[in-house]
């Protein structure tokens, strides 16, 4: 919702209808739905509530933000059906983005190409609507012998002989990898032959994320919203700055101070975490922000200003995904006692496959931890799952063996209480949900190992850092400046 607000897009049919693009749009949406006959005329008795239709128009956009595709969608209001009469069972999987960043971590060593096909479909706006898109292509997947992931629902995968098919599904857009530009032009043309569908070809642009397929990897960045943000918030002339959040900053709810517009401030969050898809270098400063939503200050809009800044002087920032192990590695830190209202500490992790990341987080912990050791050995329990996710997920796609993921932490301490009840004293009051990972450990599902806090990936999650090392913990944890590297273009797909 926040993403389009930004994008310039009429917000009905009467701010459209002087555009001779919009127009041909909608007329193209009409001969869809007459050709598809998505309605047909019935008689309305004395009980039938009447649905009202709405336009929706939407900017499709290349990863260079040049207006691809002007597109118009008729809609009906599905907000004014009532549950238990019009509908019952809504929900439909989507692929979260975390699967979508594994996919093209594990595409790119491979030298797969990823592609892009978008339906016309999927989407009424009726509250079932994508329940019934999704039932419908399960069904069709399945039948051309796809296996649904157990651990994602929104991913399928198919084997046969040499060839591997995976497909990953947001809503209307489905993405195709695999091991074979064969195998996966053949699905394309099936699947266009079922359904009106678009082929993009390959993946250039998803949700906002621009992607760059080339010889050497694959790129995602999100430069052309990032600029969108800035533009918007008002900012385009403003003085960069190095570093997101000043080091040795003490953020609170801070009631004395004088309120601020909280809805400029609660938008400005809302589009910062959608930015966090590609920026783990923001996820801490944008996290501590993200706790003033209900009544921001005036430290916090200088908190959020700064942010910006930074923003404006890293529009191009963002991750590559390149050749190299196949080895899923986590780390985990903690900042003991950090929020300054309730003193709870914020925990950080980051997942990579090979030497690039795929899942990252930067949360404050439930509960108040009374040592950096009972706050780091929490951190690791948070970790320890989403280790388990990912291994039993990549095993799914891959129907490979995934090797015990190893946990980094930087806390000796921390380490010994994940595999011994040691310190009785000092940590018999822990949260028996919290010993989950010494279990886990004894099953050797994942193993903890230590790292030198030098070292520590998951530092930048936690806490702000100084300028020298916060730059050099960017580039540590493989966010890097687009603008700078120089892929070839990818010629041929590497089987």
């Amino acid at each position: 919702m926040l993403l389009l607000m930004i994008n310039g897009e009429p917000s009905c049919f009467n701010e459209a209808k002087g555009s001779a693009k919009w127009t041909l749009a909608c007329k193209d949406e009409i001969d869809s739905i007459n050709k598809n006959k998505t309605w047909f005329l019935v008689e309305r008795t004395s009980d039938m509530k009447v649905i009202s239709l709405k336009w929706i128009f939407k900017l499709k956009k290349n990863a260079d933000n040049r207006i691809n595709k002007y597109k118009a969608r008729l809609v009906a209001k599905g907000y004014v059906q009532e549950s238990g009469i019009n509908f019952d069972e809504v929900f439909a999987p989507v692929a979260r983005i975390e699967t979508i960043r594994l996919l093209i971590a594990l595409a790119a060593p491979h030298g797969w190409e990823i592609h892009h096909l978008d339906s016309f479909l999927a989407w009424r706006a009726k509250r079932r609507s994508p329940r019934c898109w999704n039932t419908k292509l399960d069904q069709i997947l399945k039948g051309l012998g796809f296996k649904k992931c157990a651990k994602e629902s929104a991913v399928y995968r198919k084997q046969e002989g040499g060839s591997l098919l995976i497909i990953a599904i947001y809503v209307d857009d489905l993405f195709v990898t695999g091991n074979t530009l064969k195998a996966i032009d053949e699905f394309k043309a099936g699947m266009s032959s079922k359904f009106e569908m678009s082929d993009l070809g390959k993946l250039t642009y998803y949700l906002g994320i621009e992607v760059n397929q080339g010889e050497d990897g694959i790129e995602i960045k999100q430069e052309g919203y990032a600029r969108r943000i800035i533009k918007e918030a008002g900012l385009d002339d403003c003085n960069p700055t190095q570093i997101p959040m000043k080091f040795g900053l003490k953020v609170s709810k801070a009631l004395e101070e004088t309120e601020i517009v909280p809805k400029n401030y609660r938008r400005n969050v809302g589009c910062l975490r959608y930015l966090l898809h590609t920026r783990p270098d923001l996820a801490f400063s944008v996290g501590v922000s993200s706790r003033y939503m209900q009544s921001p200050r005036k430290s916090h809009g200088d908190l959020m200003k700064h942010i910006l800044r930074y923003l404006k002087g890293s529009y191009a920032y963002g991750l590559k995904y390149g050749r190299g192990s196949k080895t899923l590695t986590g780390f985990s830190d903690s900042s003991h006692n950090i929020d300054q209202d309730d003193g709870r500490s914020t925990t950080g992790h980051m997942f990579y496959f090979g030497t690039s990341p795929i899942t990252w987080c930067s949360q404050k912990q439930d509960m108040v931890s009374l040592s950096s050791c009972e706050a780091e050995f929490m951190a690791a329990t948070e970790a320890e799952r989403q280790a388990i996710w990912l291994q039993e997920l990549l095993g799914e796609i891959t129907r490979e063996e995934v090797k015990q993921v190893t946990i980094k932490i930087d806390n000796i301490s921390a380490i010994a209480l994940t595999k011994n009840p040691v310190f009785h004293g000092k940590s018999k009051h822990i949260h028996k949900r919290y010993h989950f990972i010494r279990e886990c450990i004894e099953r050797e599902l994942v193993d903890v190992e230590h790292v030198p806090g030098t070292e520590q990936k998951a530092d930048i999650l936690t806490k702000a850092l100084a300028r020298i090392k916060f730059v050099e913990m960017r580039s540590f944890i493989g966010v890097q400046d687009m603008s700078r590297t120089k892929s070839k273009l990818k010629r041929e797909i590497v089987g």
